[in-house]
């Protein structure tokens, strides 16, 4: 039953990433008062670039046609350390919190590796700044999850989601509010949204995410599209488990609920987009140091509640 009801909530994470970016923009759609595309917009798009071939540039070596190979796997692995409706990874162990920043860090480094190939000064100054945003970035998750291994005494992902609890909330509420919206932070620059990044933008000199896959095409793009999708699932998620750790109605009940609630946060994040502009590159460092902050002031406060 443990291996059914996980495997079930892989596949509805798999199946159901690309419906993130549709909700997001039906969101944004809905505070600009117009009708918006469909929620399966993104469907429609990875169907029509898989049965297109890609192109590729002279200048480019065997880098740039894995890196979006890479990239996807890597958001897989990261999904596949995951607990889904209670029930621990089957690939999971102690330590795989660590494992996880190193998937997703590998994903990032072709990503950017192959955008170089490409020898366009544009996908140079994308690379430069996804990796400038990379180190504040990944320090606020290294932060966010030192406090939840304090809080929890677990270094795994499935044991730090399965002691959330509702008791710790209680006890630990400060805590768990910094590192909640520490995270969210996170998120909204790990997706390339608004205020960090606009997927949407067609200036090059403001790109970040979308000038590193300029010279992307083809089913490598649907690819990386996909994995962009579920990258966003997978962060999402885990905000749901430390906000919301339990639902009722079982363990079906669980993944139902989880479901309904990455959904929601789709939402959440077209509406924080819909009420804020985009910062000025200067001001995104900022915002995703006081990322870190929050975490650090987590671990502290945890440490002196502990003490």
């Amino acid at each position: 039953m443990k291996l059914l009801i996980w495997s079930t909530g892989i596949v509805a994470a798999l199946a159901g990433a690309p419906l993130l970016p549709g909700i997001v923009n039906r969101v944004k759609a809905f505070f600009a008062g117009r009708k918006g595309p469909s929620v399966f917009q993104l469907y429609f798009d990875l169907a029509k670039l898989s049965r297109k071939a890609p192109v590729y540039s002279t200048t480019t070596s065997w880098v740039f046609r894995i890196a979006p190979v890479v990239n996807c796997a890597a958001v897989i692995g990261a999904l596949l350390l995951l607990p889904i409706a209670g029930k621990a990874s089957l690939f999971g162990f102690a330590g795989d919190v660590v494992l996880m920043l190193y998937v997703c860090g590998l994903g990032r480094l072709f990503t950017v590796l192959g955008a170089l190939d490409t020898g366009s000064s544009f996908e140079g100054m994308g690379s430069s700044r996804e990796c400038q945003f990379a180190i504040l970035s990944e320090g606020a998750i290294l932060a966010v999850f030192g406090a939840l291994i304090l809080l929890t005494h677990r270094v795994s992902l499935s044991g730090i989601l399965a002691q959330m609890s509702l008791h710790l909330w209680s006890v630990d509420g400060t805590a768990l509010i910094l590192v909640g919206i520490g995270f969210f932070i996170v998120i909204l620059a790990e997706c390339c949204r608004v205020p960090v990044d606009d997927p949407d933008t067609h200036l090059e000199l403001t790109m970040i995410h979308e000038a590193m896959i300029l010279d992307n095409s083809g089913a490598d793009l649907a690819l990386i599209h996909y994995a962009a999708a579920l990258k966003m699932w997978v962060l999402l998620l885990i905000e749901i488990l430390l906000i919301c750790p339990k639902f009722g109605g079982g363990a079906w009940g669980q993944l139902a609920g989880e479901i309904l609630c990455v959904m929601l946060g789709a939402a959440v994040i077209g509406a924080v987009e819909s009420v804020m502009a985009r910062y000025r590159f200067r001001k995104v460092p900022q915002l995703l140091s006081s990322a870190i902050g929050m975490g650090l002031l987590a671990v502290v406060l945890l440490i002196l509640f502990q003490a």
